[in-house]
């Protein structure tokens, strides 16, 4: 059981929408920020400060488009954000102050780059970055999978095969009656790419995910386009715990929200757990009368890849 630290009200996960003027983010002059406060830092730490701006700035983005409907993010812009791109509508306000703080940051991170003479990144991730994860290229996360609680347990077995700028890239194991085939992740714990018939999350997760933070997004069987769900949650609880014999600085995500079917609308709640450095999937709780949306996952043991 993952009982951490809990904010005063954990049940108020309702958001409200926001009003304002609309400037374009390409718009927003960035916060002044110096090259200076990174002088000291190697190409690869700035490297991968650049992705977490861009992390940070995509989650602006997502929220922004999500009530405007624009949805710029889903036009092929991913994680990677490229600035000029950035042309939908923005309210003034809050976003409008944390994009100029993010643009500002990321501006004096090229500026850093380019007085360090540092190569374009490559897209792997750094050694550094990858020694302080809590799993590694070739491990095999084993969990354990549920349709109904009254049901035995079957195997659902990820194959960590690559570590990039920005992604996690496993193999989802086959199993008699399911295909397997590349899964992949990025580092809030999102689900860009699952085989046929898995649950996707493309764009429900935040980056660093700390207590209270509310998210949402849509969460769909792939292959079938009739099977979704729009979901909201909040972060309930946060810590560092031990799963599965390994060190995970735990989030803890409520959710709740409906699935849709044609025209049928069916609730669904439960709790999604992810690791906040990794995004790796801790355990996924989903309670529905939509055979789709009804599942327990959970984490069990993480089985080291074999020394060459």
């Amino acid at each position: 059981m993952f009982l951490l630290h809990r904010p005063v009200s954990a049940t108020v996960l309702a958001l409200a929408a926001l009003g304002g003027c609309a400037t374009r983010a390409v718009d927003v002059p960035p916060a002044p920020v110096s090259a200076a406060d990174f002088v000291t830092w190697d190409c690869g730490r700035i490297a991968d400060e650049q992705d977490a701006v861009q992390l940070r700035a995509a989650d602006v983005a997502y929220a922004v488009d999500e009530r405007a409907g624009t949805n710029i993010l889903a036009l092929g812009v991913g994680v990677a954000v490229f600035w000029p791109a950035m042309l939908a509508m923005r309210p003034a306000g809050p976003e409008a102050q944390d994009l100029a703080r993010l643009k500002g940051r990321f501006e004096a991170l090229q500026t850093a780059s380019r007085l360090h003479n540092c190569p374009p990144p490559g897209n792997e991730l750094s050694a550094a970055r990858s020694a302080a994860l809590p799993v590694a290229v070739g491990d095999r996360l084993v969990y354990e999978d549920r349709a109904d609680p009254r049901q035995s347990a079957a195997e659902w077995v990820l194959r960590l095969t690559a570590l990039r700028r920005g992604e996690f890239e496993y193999q989802l194991e086959a199993t008699p009656g399911r295909a397997g085939g590349t899964w992949r992740q990025d580092f809030a714990g999102n689900i860009l790419a699952a085989p046929s018939g898995a649950l996707q999350w493309p764009r429900l997760l935040r980056a660093d995910l700390p207590l209270g933070q509310v998210t949402a997004g849509e969460m769909l069987v792939v292959g079938d386009p009739q099977s979704r769900a729009r979901l909201r949650g909040q972060v309930v609880a946060v810590g560092v715990q031990t799963v599965a014999g390994r060190r995970f600085d735990v989030a803890v995500v409520e959710l709740f929200g409906d699935a849709q079917r044609g025209e049928a609308f069916t609730r669904v709640d439960g709790a999604i757990v992810v690791d906040r450095a990794s995004g790796v999937l801790l355990r996924l709780d989903l309670r529905s009368a939509d055979a789709h949306f009804q599942l327990q996952r959970r984490l069990v043991r993480v089985e080291p890849a074999p020394e060459r």
